[in-house]
């Protein structure tokens, strides 16, 4: 026996009644009972309500003003979404006619008044059953006719579906072997370039060195090239500019090669080339001059005109290798010693560039050692005003003092401080190193006029998060004001011009500490930026000015810049003073400041104090007397 189905939500019924009592009782014992009960004095409340709320049940009085019983019974029979609620009616008119009536316009069932409370309660219950087995048995139907549809359908298709599947299968394998295949590609080539990567490129090296053990005819050189200042174009002009170069790059190295010869990109910037079949040596320098010769033109991409070089490193393959990564790490070692050699060039690996490498590896470890050790020291090369001849500030400048190599100049360490990340901890060392000797000369020399120091910043320093709190932090240990700090920075990070690099300076500025472009016209000069930024010194490169008094074109630039920059309200530092005819072209042109060999070295600490001291003694001598440029040349 099937067990009775409990329906654990309360059924709801509406009761239609125009008697306040017969709706109270049959409200209350339905409540009682557990229904859900609402109640409605007229028929056209009842449709209402019907329509808004369904109800399971309807208890339905006959006799009613306005709208009868049946009235409302085939209004509702009348609407699709009522038509199927079973309707009970309640009447006092207990004569045959009504109760066919009730049943003919879709009553469920008929309870004659005065009714008895049992009678409704069991009417109720059977019409709530019958509605839910009703319910259960199209259900079933639906069910077993779904089930009917779904076998026969299954049955007739059978044959289809087998085909069908048959198809998929044969698509899957397919699929599958083409999903291997692009794995295969992936992991064996660079996603932007579409150039083999280094994985690939060392499975043909490896290939390459066997054949030659065998085939002692067979001939072959790797090629390794290196995009020389990439990273500023990256820093400047953003990544995805970059990342165009890169694919032109890509795209100019394969032109540069035959058929059987191969170009991977195996990281960043870098390319390497495995040639195949060469005579001699001399196949290889042909390559790489070609190369060379491509990249000396500039490439257009989109709305930008880029120009970048590139350094070559060559090794020839022979029998002494075992290793494929033997082979590119001398290729790399040759390369290196390309961009040593001044870049845009090649240099073919030989054993003294294997110990070199190896120098260069124990001076990064040595390095690494010299921060702890507090090995560096700083220099000091006077910055003098043009126009009085007085010494206004240095800009510092820090050497390595080596236990056994002596003192190292930053040409030597400051790019292996770049490449390796330990230029940011040097750069805070020399920020800390120049505050310091500056409050020791502010105390020592109270009344010395103007005395800034100038301190060059990293790019990577630059962009450190906390590069602000470290700022703040050094500036408060030494006690030493903004206003007497002046930051150099490079084109290059101005250039990228985006709000983070404004919005930092901003917030530089707002400590009082004045901006410097360094080597102004060195790199990727544009003139254009320099109105968005808030700059305070252009420093002149010294390239222009150490030619100026013997290269009209330079003297033009020099000329051009100065002006450019008064313009602007920004003052200018002149690098690179060596000669009397560069100082008086200078001071002609309006340079306020200006440092080199004609003025002094760089100093260290005790020799920059005697100069300090000497000015001081000079300006009180002078005492009320003017200054003057002549005065500079004097001296």
């Amino acid at each position: 026996m099937k067990p009775e189905l409990i329906n654990l939500t309360p059924n709801k019924i509406l009761i239609v009644d125009d008697v306040p009592d017969n709706l109270r009782l049959l409200s209350t014992t339905l409540t009682e009972k557990g229904y859900q009960i609402r109640c409605a004095k007229s028929g056209k409340i009842a449709l209402i309500g019907a329509e808004n709320d369904l109800p399971n049940l309807i208890l339905l009085d006959i006799n009613m003003p306005e709208m009868n019983g049946y009235e409302v019974c085939q209004k509702l029979k009348a609407n699709p979404k009522t038509a199927d609620i079973p309707i009970i009616f309640l009447s006092a008119q207990d004569n045959i006619q009504d109760k066919v009536t009730a049943f003919e316009i879709g009553g469920a069932d008929f309870i004659s008044k005065p009714f008895r409370i049992q009678e409704v309660l069991a009417r109720v219950k059977n019409q709530l059953n019958l509605q839910a087995a009703k319910a259960e048995i199209r259900l079933l139907n639906q069910e077993l006719e779904t089930r009917v549809a779904n076998r026969t359908l299954e049955l007739e298709t059978a044959n289809k579906k087998l085909a069908i599947i048959n198809q998929q299968l044969q698509e899957k394998i397919l699929e599958k072997d083409n999903f291997e295949k692009k794995l295969l590609y992936d992991a064996l080539h660079d996603g932007l370039t579409g150039l083999p990567n280094r994985s690939l490129f060392m499975k043909r090296i490896q290939i390459a060195l066997e054949k030659s053990k065998s085939d002692l005819n067979y001939k072959f050189a790797i090629l390794f090239i290196d995009l020389d200042r990439f990273k500023i174009v990256n820093d400047s002009l953003g990544h995805l500019i970059g990342d165009h170069l890169l694919i032109a790059c890509a795209k100019c190295l394969e032109k540069c090669l035959s058929d059987q010869d191969i170009v991977a990109r195996i990281g960043g910037d870098e390319f390497t080339i495995l040639l195949e079949n060469i005579d001699t040596i001399n196949n290889a320098i042909a390559v790489a001059d070609e190369i060379l010769t491509k990249f000396k033109r500039p490439f257009k991409l989109g709305a930008h005109v880029i120009s970048t070089t590139a350094s070559i490193g060559i090794v020839l393959g022979t029998t002494k290798y075992q290793q494929s990564s033997e082979l590119l790490r001398d290729a790399d070692t040759a390369m290196y010693r390309a961009k040593g050699l001044g870049k845009a060039r090649h240099e073919i690996f030989n054993e003294q560039m294997h110990v070199h490498a190896i120098q260069r590896l124990e001076l990064e470890n040595n390095f690494r050692e010299a921060l702890k050790l507090n090995q560096f020291v700083l220099f000091y090369q006077p910055i003098i005003h043009l126009t009085t001849g007085q010494l206004v500030g240095f800009e510092a400048l820090v050497r390595w003092q080596h236990p056994t190599k002596g003192l190292i100049y930053p040409d030597d360490f400051i790019p292996l401080a770049e490449e390796t990340g330990l230029i940011i901890p040097l750069t805070k060392w020399v920020f800390n190193a120049a505050c310091h000797q500056l409050n020791i000369w502010q105390n020592k020399f109270p009344h010395f006029p103007i005395l800034n120091i100038s301190i060059n910043i990293a790019a990577d320093q630059l962009k450190h998060p906390n590069f602000l709190k470290i700022i703040d932090k050094i500036l408060e240990q030494n006690q030493v004001r903004g206003s007497s700090i002046k930051l150099e920075i490079t084109e290059s990070m101005l250039m990228q011009d985006s709000t983070d690099i404004i919005d930092l300076l901003s917030e530089i500025k707002a400590r009082e500490i004045d901006l410097c472009i360094d080597d102004f016209g060195k790199g990727f000069s544009s003139l254009s930026y320099l109105p968005r930024f808030p700059i305070d010194i252009l420093k002149i490169d010294r390239s222009f000015v150490s030619c100026m008094d013997c290269d009209e074109n330079n003297f033009e630039v020099v000329r051009t810049i100065i002006s450019l920059a008064h313009s602007l309200g920004i003052k200018v530092v002149s690098e690179g003073i060596e000669k009397m005819t560069q100082l008086e072209q200078l001071h002609t042109l309006g340079s306020e400041f200006g440092q080199g060999f004609f003025f002094s070295r760089p100093l260290n600490s005790e020799s920059a104090e005697l100069m300090i001291s000497s000015n001081l003694i000079q300006l009180e001598l002078e005492n009320s007397q003017s200054p003057s440029f002549d005065s500079l040349k004097n001296k």
